[in-house]
């Protein structure tokens, strides 16, 4: 290829050199001047090869021309040679061996030999160098042509192979192209799908992960709830004993309380005896009630607080102890007095009883119409004694009593000191919360209540860190209501009569108790008569052969040490024992069996004081006990009778209080001006109010 190219290279130099551009012609081998060269021997030119290589590459219509002419016409050279541009090797070849190649690849070709070429083209020619000359330059074109064809045809041949080597090269490259991206597709398939179960995986993985990190989490929680209810159960457990030794603690310190106040009632600051005048217990007294003023106190402090702590019942307990040195103290210091001058001491204690005697016999039974004020005269018809049918009820009360107290003699006389723990126990459970009673709260009442309830129920209390119950003996009930009766009827003429408004907390337990367990109704009232005859109401008379100090006893006085108490707390008990009876007529447990009715209610109140107005007053004690009894009651008593209620009101005021005024001292006003200015007030406004520390429904929310 890359000669044949180089021939056309040189061709065209040729025809672009100068000898390339001359033009010849045939009729120029006539002449003889232009022949003249052709005369020299026959050589072919140094550039016959490219001639002939010019001659080839001319068509085959310029040849059939040549061959259709008349032999015999002589046809000038008109050709003309192309410029030749350039010389190579191929010039420098000998005419021998190009003429016979060229012979033959003519021959070769077109199938006719160069004789016959010279028949049918050259007979016209004259038989000279030029003539060959040209001749072979036209074979050698033709010869050049068809080779040329030949190699254009090879070329074609061979460039529609490449093509189709080409296009089959293409085609299997498109398949591996098709395949590959095929390929690639399903591996970028295959490589999503497995990220897309990577990612599930990593995604069911999390949620596991996540899922036991919950129930991790859950299970802490449970462990943290589980300790907190366990926190909050040993908190509420703590509490409750803590709660527990502070009501045991508080407990505690009322009993000691009690018995302070108690040891307190002991000490008489006005006992001057005229054959010793040397003996004075004020000092005594100021220190008791000092001690009974820190204890108070300290109660009152540790109530405001929430429980007693336990320096608080050592404090107490410490001022208990003092307490009882200071009665053992005074009692030595009396005693030691008292036991020089006693002979005497009772000569004249028994002139003055017998004066006393007198003076009471001549007031209680004197029959004498009293002189009033402004010169008219009293209600003839008053009495002296109680009606029958009321004497026969305080009989029957006073006969179970008796009873009662027979039915557990084997107790309370029994020498064994197991028997008399018991009785010891039974009696703190049965006494140790009335003493606890107080305004404090609703709540705290209503544990007393529960405590009590549960002790006459036969179930088992706590008391002193020990479980008690009545069924410990079998006279332990019979013992448990004499003594719980005797307690109330105690609280009232000790804390009702030192703090008014204490009746009504006390009255509503009482009460409570009364409706469940009517026995200890029934030793309530028996108690209640014999230390307080008004609240039957009775005067008891005197009797031929009794003494002085036995009467005045059924009179409801006390004595210590054969010395008579004085009047006014004579009236102070008195009062207090007349309160918690009135608060107890009206007040019902607020928890109870609200369809039954009260076990002794107003009906009661209304015929004790009428039967009190039917009998003649007594000096101070019948103010005293009227007073107190409309103060605590009568709010009720007017709502309950309404017009009847107070047409006795008006009855007291009008009729009965002349009398009263009748046979009070001048010096013993004091308790009928308070009546008076309490009834005075209470028509001005016609209302009863209600007593000072009444409870209201609000307490029990407390």
């Amino acid at each position: 290829m890359q000669e044949r190219e180089l021939r056309w290279e040189t061709l065209a130099a040729l025809r672009n050199s100068s000898k390339g551009r001359l033009k010849y012609c045939r009729q120029w081998l006539q002449d003889e001047d232009v022949l003249e060269g052709c005369m020299s021997p026959l050589m072919l030119s140094s550039y016959s090869g490219w001639v002939l290589d010019r001659m080839v590459g001319q068509s085959d219509q310029e040849i059939a021309p040549s061959r259709s002419s008349t032999p015999n016409k002589s046809t000038p050279c008109t050709n003309q040679l192309p410029p030749l541009k350039k010389v190579t090797s191929a010039s420098h070849q000998g005419s021998s061996p190009l003429s016979s190649t060229v012979l033959s690849e003519t021959k070769g070709n077109n199938g006719l030999s160069l004789l016959e070429m010279d028949q049918e083209v050259l007979p016209t020619l004259l038989p000279s160098k030029v003539t060959e000359v040209e001749g072979c330059i036209r074979m050698y074109e033709e010869m050049h042509r068809l080779r040329g064809k030949e190699g254009l045809r090879q070329r074609q041949e061979q460039q529609e192979q490449m093509v189709r080597a080409v296009y089959d090269l293409a085609s299997e490259q498109l398949k591996r192209f098709d395949e590959l991206k095929e390929l690639k597709q399903h591996q970028e398939f295959q490589d999503l799908q497995e990220v897309m179960e990577k990612s599930l995986k990593e995604t069911q993985g999390q949620q596991e992960k996540l899922k036991e990190e919950h129930r991790h989490r859950a299970k802490v929680l449970n462990l943290k709830l589980r300790e907190a209810e366990q926190q909050r159960q040993r908190q509420e457990e703590l509490e409750r004993l803590r709660k527990e030794e502070g009501q045991e603690r508080l407990r505690r310190l009322y009993s000691i309380q009690e018995e302070v106040l108690q040891l307190n009632q002991q000490i008489d600051p006005n006992y001057r005896h005229k054959d010793l005048p040397k003996i004075d217990l004020s000092s005594y007294s100021s220190r008791g009630n000092q001690i009974c003023g820190l204890v108070s106190g300290l109660i009152r402090t540790t109530s405001e607080r929430g429980f007693p702590t336990q320096v608080d019942v050592t404090n107490t307990e410490r001022a208990l102890q003092e307490m009882r040195g200071l009665i053992s103290s005074m009692q030595q210091e009396i005693a030691a007095a008292v036991e020089e001058k006693k002979r005497r001491e009772e000569e004249e204690e028994r002139q003055k009883q017998q004066e006393l005697l007198k003076k009471s016999q001549m007031k209680a039974q004197s029959a004498a119409p009293v002189q009033l004020p402004g010169g008219k005269q009293p209600k003839e018809g008053l009495q002296v004694k109680t009606d029958e049918s009321i004497m026969r009820w305080y009989q029957e009360l006073q006969d179970a009593a008796n009873q009662c107290v027979a039915s557990f003699s084997a107790i309370s006389n029994c020498k064994d000191n197991e028997v008399k723990k018991i009785k010891t126990e039974l009696q703190k459970a049965a006494t140790i919360p009335v003493s606890q009673i107080s305004t404090i709260a609703g709540s705290q009442l209503r544990e007393i209540f529960d405590k009590i309830n549960n002790l006459l129920s036969g179930k088992s209390v706590q008391s002193g860190g020990r479980s008690v119950s009545v069924t410990q003996h079998p006279q332990g009930l019979d013992f448990v209501c004499y003594k719980l009766a005797e307690k109330f009827v105690s609280q009232g003429e000790e804390e009702v009569a030192s703090h008014r408004e204490a009746a009504f907390p006390i009255a509503v337990v009482a009460s409570g108790i009364w409706e469940i367990h009517p026995r200890v109704g029934d030793l309530f009232l028996a108690h209640l008569h014999k230390k307080c005859s008004y609240a039957v109401p009775f005067y008891p008379a005197f009797k031929e052969g009794t003494s002085m100090e036995e009467y005045q006893r059924m009179l409801g006085y006390q004595f210590k040490d054969s010395k008579m108490e004085e009047q006014d707390h004579f009236l102070k008990r008195i009062s207090g024992m007349i309160r918690l009876y009135a608060a107890i007529i009206q007040l019902r447990w607020p928890y109870g069996n609200r369809q039954g009715t009260h076990p002794h209610g107003l009906s009661y109140g209304w015929r004790w004081l009428a039967q009190m107005l039917n009998m003649e007053p007594l000096e101070n004690v019948t103010a005293t006990v009227l007073f107190g009894f409309l103060e605590v009651c009568g709010n009720a008593l007017m709502k309950e009778y309404q017009f009847q209620f107070w047409k006795m009101i008006l009855l007291i005021r009008e009729d009965y209080f002349p009398r009263i005024e009748a046979v009070t001292s001048s010096g013993q006003m004091g308790s009928l001006m308070r009546f008076k200015q309490f009834l005075e007030e209470c028509l001005q406004k016609k209302e009863i109010p209600l007593p000072k520390g009444f409870l209201q429904s609000s307490f029990w929310r407390s």
